[in-house]
């Protein structure tokens, strides 16, 4: 194994994901090991790891699998850097339209943030109104 490579436990503690979660997301072609060692360990490298963040923040905006698959496969599109100028401008597309996705989800976090801090508040204030407990 060489350096570039990691296998999947030290992969799972840098990415914060747990092992079988990595080990789902290779299941549903998310995120594919780089190799495999001769024990047949998946080995995972950097670039590797950028794909699992990628999904990583991507779920809990609620993006599909199939969102997800369709947003790296634009990554790994862009990244090779072969595709014409008309590939590109869609390409660039595509991705602007997952931004302004990403950006209306967090807004709708904050919303909903927002709202929870509220009745955390009203219960704060309706225990100070109402004294504190007692045995």
């Amino acid at each position: 194994m060489t350096r570039q490579h990691m296998q999947i436990g030290e992969a799972a503690e840098r990415v914060g994901l747990s092992i079988r979660t990595i080990r789902h997301y290779e299941d549903v072609g998310l995120v594919t090991p780089s190799a495999r060692s001769d024990g047949g360990f998946r080995l995972y490298t950097e670039p590797d790891l950028d794909r699992l963040l990628v999904v990583k923040r991507m779920k809990p905006l609620g993006f599909t699998l199939d969102e997800m698959r369709d947003l790296l496969a634009i990554l790994d599109a862009l990244a090779a850097g072969q595709a014409t100028e008309h590939e590109l401008a869609a390409l660039r597309d595509r991705l602007a339209r997952f931004g302004t996705a990403a950006q209306a989800r967090v807004q709708a976090l904050r919303d909903q943030l927002h709202t929870a801090e509220g009745f955390a508040q009203q219960i704060r204030d309706q225990i100070n109104l109402h004294g504190p407990t007692t045995s």
